[in-house]
């Protein structure tokens, strides 16, 4: 028998059918350990991580193990991505796997499978160390800098590596809206009926109508003088063709926009539809950066455009990737292009039909349109009046033709205004002119598309962590609120953004896209693991020690920085401000105030240092008196006790005496 493990357990049956009784296909159900919950698992200075084997991976594991045992090979087909790659090292590693043999598919169809096991590797340990880096650079950011974060500030607040930046993304976006003035503008627009109606529209930049800084017409007087002209006279009519060609086949970031825009689903919900679809063996794999089709898939749709009158390019299309593209597979597709309905899900039904119109559409051939532009003009108080206008008629569909039948693309424009063929010089009498008053508009709110489409843009984060990214900040943390269709920033998220931005440069946009392509280096071998963690670590620390400094109130009685301390232990909640000095001998607290240090909660007077030195590690000695629990005291102690000194001395007459503690040594 041989093993055969997969990543999803929905796969499991379908490749069975393909691979026959001689095979065993099980699945890991995504990782079968990671880093451990309540502790952040690395530490320097070699960061290697302390894995854990999670609840439902022991259970995995042990059944895994004693397929194991029974089988002669062991084939590991998780994911073909880093995630995977990490995914089935881990495998190895947790069932002490010797020969165990690396195999990838995009698709699942019995031919990708078999091509597949004709093709075992090892595991990629580059993807692996890159996957590795992602998790624990994002571990660092989260466990070092969120409970200060939530200390200096009040509450629970988290911060994120790359969720604070798309977090900065809205709320700049919100504030930039907030601080808009709008400008009320004016236009004109002339109406004609000869020999159809049609209307060209001022163009108020042309004849010396604004002053040299100015974008728009302002003075409504003027607008009116223009509207008022009874008679123009064609400056030009200009003949031309224009070709549209499709837009290349969805990789991961398309497809999430498309999927909101035309079908109204958010990116995580998409995700979960082409996962589906991908293991049911409907669509190639839905993680991918790569906007180009194998060759069998250009060939197929080529025949399939044959056999269903569409025409072709001569050439097959080819796309440039955006810069950072990992391009580990093909575009999203379906696997058999012929098959337009996959099941009964209308949500999945409606996405596969998108994959697979955008699919076919992109090797079709280009939409030819004709375009008439026709310049008029007229005279205004001694100055030329220009104005324009522009139509345009499809001349031969192409893609458009495909596209059409699509009833989950968005709404087609308006139809194309017929301007009619004129010549140069021939008088025009207007039939009506009229202002358009305008105002200028704010920015839009971001959508979880708009957001999806500014992320890649900027090179923040991958295509792959999107949907995981969106949801965290909105449902997860509750930074972001969707009114609407529309992500608008809680107070909460504000609060985080103003605590990070300036302190911490995870932040900073650049820097994020700067870390992507440093990962994106070690998935390739071209940077190593250490170095990029070390540096990060450094810089995070460096960075939390200025920020406790410059945010934290200080304490009257030392001058050091208040620390807020808030959580439970052994069963007993805490909230206070205690002294950053304490180890020092600083006792002061405060109660909690809002968010702010209160009425001082310490009683005992600070411990006086005396001029005697501790003869095991120097520090000053204390003399120490009083009673507790019904029994007095009175010795000497050394201040570096919390430091790990045991020095106790009796009292000798208000001097350090004999010495008393039993371990006789630091």
């Amino acid at each position: 028998m041989k093993l055969f493990v997969v990543e999803s357990p929905g796969k499991v049956k379908k490749i069975q059918g393909f691979l026959g009784p001689s095979w065993k296909v099980m699945a890991s159900v995504g990782h079968v350990r990671d880093l451990p919950v309540k502790d952040i698992g690395v530490q320097p200075p070699n960061f290697v991580p302390q894995y854990v084997v999670t609840e439902r991976g022991a259970r995995v594991l042990k059944e895994l193990a004693l397929a194991v045992k029974k089988a002669e090979s062991v084939y590991l087909a998780t994911d073909p991505d880093r995630e995977g790659e990490a995914i089935a090292w881990h495998l190895e590693q947790t069932l002490h796997l010797q020969n165990a043999r690396r195999v990838t598919y995009t698709e699942i169809t019995e031919k990708a499978v078999q091509t597949a096991l004709e093709q075992p590797r090892t595991i990629d340990l580059h993807l692996v160390s890159a996957q590795e880096s992602r998790r624990v650079l994002d571990r660092l950011v989260g466990y070092l800098v969120s409970p200060v974060l939530s200390q200096q500030n009040g509450g629970r607040l988290s911060a994120g590596r790359v969720q604070s930046p798309a977090v900065r993304l809205v709320v700049e976006r919100e504030r930039a809206i907030r601080d808009f003035r709008v400008t009320q503008h004016y236009g004109v627009e002339l109406s004609f009926n000869d020999p159809e109606s049609w209307k060209a529209f001022w163009l108020p930049k042309e004849g010396g109508w604004l002053e040299e800084d100015q974008e728009y017409l302002l003075d409504k007087n003027v607008a009116e003088q223009i509207a008022a002209i009874s008679a123009v006279t064609v400056r030009d009519c200009q003949e031309t063709k224009s070709k549209a060609a499709p837009p290349a086949p969805f990789v991961t970031s398309t497809l999430q926009q498309a999927a909101s825009a035309s079908l109204k689903i958010s990116p995580q919900r998409c995700m979960e539809l082409a996962q589906k679809l991908y293991e049911n063996g409907h669509i190639t794999y839905m993680r991918t950066d790569s906007p180009n089709l194998s060759e069998e898939a250009v060939s197929a749709i080529r025949s399939w455009a044959a056999k269903n009158n569409h025409l072709v390019p001569a050439s097959p299309r080819v796309w440039t990737s955006k810069t950072g593209a990992q391009e580990a597979h093909e575009a999203i597709r379906p696997t058999h292009f012929e098959i337009e309905t996959v099941n009964d899900d209308p949500e999945a039904q409606a996405l596969y039909r998108l994959i697979r119109y955008r699919a076919l559409a992109s090797q079709l051939e280009d939409a030819v349109y004709a375009l008439r532009t026709l310049r008029i003009e007229g005279e205004v108080n001694g100055k030329r009046a220009v104005f324009e206008a522009k139509g345009r008629t499809l001349l031969l569909p192409g893609w458009k033709a495909l596209v059409a039948r699509d009833q989950t693309e968005e709404e087609e424009d308006e139809p194309d205004m017929q301007v009619p063929q004129l010549k140069a010089g021939q008088e025009l009498q207007v039939q009506e002119g009229k202002v358009v008053s305008k105002k200028t508009r704010p920015p839009a709110r971001f959508t979880e598309a708009a957001l999806v489409r500014e992320l890649e843009k900027r090179g923040i984060g991958r295509p792959s962590t999107y949907a995981a990214i969106l949801d965290n900040i909105t449902h997860g943390h509750g930074y972001l609120t969707i009114e609407k269709r529309q992500l608008i920033p809680t107070n909460k998220g504000e609060q985080v953004v103003d605590a990070l931005t300036g302190a911490f440069g995870f932040l900073d946009y650049e820097y994020t896209k700067n870390m992507e392509e440093r990962l994106d280096a070690i998935a390739a071998g071209r940077e190593e693991y250490l170095p990029l963690v070390t540096g990060t670590y450094a810089q995070l620390h460096q960075e939390i020690e200025n920020y406790i400094m410059t945010t934290s109130p200080k304490c009257p009685v030392c001058g050091k920085p208040l620390v807020h301390r808030q959580g439970e232990k052994n069963g007993r909640e805490f909230n206070f401000w205690g002294c950053s000095g304490f180890r020092d001998g600083c006792p002061a607290t405060f109660a909690d105030d809002n968010g702010k240090p209160g009425e001082r909660k310490d009683t005992k007077p600070k411990a006086q240092l005396s001029e005697h030195k501790c003869p095991v590690c120097g520090k000053p000695l204390v003399h120490r008196q009083g009673e507790k629990n019904g029994r007095e005291f009175n010795f000497w102690g050394c201040s570096g006790f919390r430091d790990g000194c045991p020095a106790i001395f009796a009292d000798d007459d208000g001097k350090p005496g004999k010495r008393q503690d039993k371990k006789g040594k630091k």
